[in-house]
Order: C-alpha cells, then structure tokens, then sequence
C-alpha cells in the first residue's frame, strides 16, 4: 500500500527520488519487520491489561503436567496480536497485487478466526474442549482450499514461470532440472491443500511450553523469507534460481515482506511469551501461522522440504499420532505423555530447557534446508 501510494510521488517531486527505495523488496521486507516488533511492543502492554480486565485466561487441562497448574489463568489469545502486527505491515509494506501475498495473508487471517472461534469456546466453557475438531477441519480445508484453488486455478494473474512448474515438486538436495515431479492439477491441489492444514495443526500441537511454538515460527519464516527472495532474485539478468538449480518463481520474492512481519511480530510477542509467560498464543495464533507458514511451502515450491525445515512441527504430531494408535490398538503408551515436549516434562526436564533444545533443533534444520540450495 505504502509503495502503491508513495512511488509514484518521485515522478513528479525531484526531492523526492528517494522514494525509489520502495521499489526493493530487502528495504520493504526489513521495514515490515521493524513495523512489526513496534506494533507488538506498543499494544502488548494494553492488551495484557485488557485480557485480565475481561478474565480471559488460559484454561489448564487437568491431565496434564502439573506444572501447568499455576499458569491457569494466565491471558491467551495473544494470536490475536500477532495476527493484527503480522497482517496490518504486511498490508502496508507488501504489494498486495501479488496473489502469493493475497492468498497467503487470507489463509491466516481466516485460520486466525478459526483459532478465534476455538478459544473463545474454550474459555466459555470453561474446558478445554473448544471448537469441535471436526468443524475446525472442516473450516481449515475450506479456507485452504478456496485459496490454493484461487492462485491455481482461477487468477490470471500468475506469471508464465510460475504457471509452467506449478504442479511440480522439488525433491529436497535434488536439482530441480534434473528429477522434477510433476503432478496433474487434480492431485496437486488436494496436495497442496494437505500441506497446509496439517502444517497449520502441527503448529497448534507444538504450541504446549512458553515459547515453544513462537521459536521455530520465526526461523522457519526467516528460511522461507531467503528461499522466497532467491527464488525471485534477478540481477542484471541473472537469476539466482537458475544459478541454484531451484524453482524460478520471480513473484515469490514479495513473499519475503511477509515472512519478515511474522519474525517482527515474533520477536515482540517472544517478549511477553518468554518463560515464565505474560501472555499465551492459543489456537488464534497458532493455527493461523502455522496455515501461513504452509502457504509459504506451497509457494516456494518447498512443500516436501517444509516436513524436514519443520522437523521440529512434524515430531510433535508423530508423537500425539503414535500415541493415539498404540493406545487404542494395545492400550499401552509409548510416551509419558503426548505430544513429545510433555513426555520430556514428565521424565523432570525443565521447561526452559525443552524450550531451548527444541528451538536449537530447528535452527540446525534450517540451516541444513538452506544448505540444500547448494548441495543440488
């Protein structure tokens, strides 16, 4: 918005060339991330107040750790913050035209009232029962699913090089040239569509520790924000994509502007949600940046390298998928308790640390994901 307004002044007002700057997507994307963590900064302390004031707090499940009974209470529905410092510099700094953009932010924006409608049951009801999962499924595969149809199928609007590998998969460590998969539309969208409800999930499940969730959040969005930069990188002809052997798609470096609000709205939210925690996510947050962060998979061509970038996401829900069928088929359970950060509660391991393990755990993943850009 900003640029769409602003750029065209330099035109017509010789001191104002500087405006040129809006042109590049580093400035745009360092801008968004800077809006980002002040937006946080700024209405935290507000919203913290205005969480208590209203009784919104976390409810405890009473089969969980019990040392989890003390953060009964505590405001949740931090998402919610995070989805309006994510999504209002994304709307300013971002070129909205891009239908990467467009539908990526719809997809979070519609996964956060999802979230929304979940915890506000929650907290209702007073139980941890929520919205049921049935309809929360249900919503996710619709509002998935209209935006994948949308940039797939209907808008006009993509570009030649992206319309010519959009149903293709680039095999992790592979050169894309050489060992393309290419699907037909009618299984790819159904596809497409899987990757980013279960990444969406698998955020939600992963979000149980102070911090925990926010943590890889932010290094798999600063992995994509690089793999959606170099995937639209031209300079002076050359293109980095080409160089790499990845999937040339020039409309996905505006995705960078996105990724980079979501690591500023991180980082503010990460100061508030720091063990011990002021303030927690719940599923407005998690679900709506885990949808965003499969959209990001989806668009830069990375869905089957985002189950080992998102190694971390991907464990959590084994473990709770693991221990559901080894109950119910043996009545015996593999883990002290699911998902898996628990089980490491329940053997007296400090959250803290689970914390901090976990996220140094899916910065190694990242940087072996980037590493793979060369290694093909």
């Amino acid at each position: 918005m900003i640029y769409e307004l602003f750029y065209p002044l330099k035109f017509h007002y010789g001191w104002l060339r500087w405006l040129n700057v809006l042109r590049y997507i580093p400035f745009r994307t360092i801008m968004a991330t800077i809006t980002a963590m002040l937006l946080t900064f700024v209405l935290a302390p507000w919203f913290i107040r205005e969480l208590r004031r209203k009784q919104i707090g976390q409810v405890v499940r009473t089969e969980g750790p019990e040392t989890h009974r003390i953060k009964a209470g505590t405001p949740t529905m931090g998402g919610a913050l995070i989805l309006l410092s994510l999504l209002l510099p994304t709307v300013l700094w971002a070129d909205l035209r891009n239908p990467f953009v467009l539908a990526t932010t719809a997809v979070t924006a519609g996964y956060g009232v999802i979230g929304y409608l979940d915890d506000y049951l929650k907290i209702k009801k007073k139980s941890t029962g929520g919205l049921p999962g049935r309809y929360k499924l249900i919503g996710q595969l619709l509002i998935g699913g209209a935006a994948i149809i949308y940039t797939f199928v209907i808008t006009d609007k993509i570009p030649a090089d992206w319309a010519a590998i959009k149903t293709r998969l680039s095999v992790p460590f592979v050169a894309f040239s050489k060992f393309p998969i290419d699907l037909p539309l009618w299984v790819y969208v159904p596809f497409a569509v899987l990757v980013v409800v279960a990444t969406s999930n698998a955020v939600n499940l992963t979000d149980g520790l102070d911090g925990l969730a926010i943590g890889p959040v932010m290094i798999n969005a600063g992995t994509y924000l690089i793999l959606a930069y170099v995937a639209g990188a031209s300079i002076a002809n050359f293109s980095l994509a080409t160089y790499l052997d990845i999937p040339k798609i020039a409309s996905a470096g505006e995705l960078s502007v996105y990724c980079g609000a979501v690591i500023g709205a991180g980082i503010g939210f990460l100061w508030y949600n720091t063990y011990p925690a002021q303030l927690f996510m719940g599923d407005v947050g998690a679900l709506a940046l885990g949808g965003g962060l499969g959209m990001l998979a989806v668009f830069t061509k990375n869905e089957l390298l985002s189950i080992f970038l998102g190694g971390v996401f991907f464990v959590e829900t084994v473990s709770v998928i693991t221990q559901v069928v080894s109950f119910k088929l043996t009545g015996r359970r593999v883990f002290l308790m699911a998902p898996i950060h628990h089980h490491y509660e329940k053997k007296g391991w400090a959250e803290p640390k689970i914390i901090v393990r976990f996220w140094i755990i899916s910065i190694l993943l990242a940087l072996v994901s980037l590493a793979s850009m060369k290694l093909r």
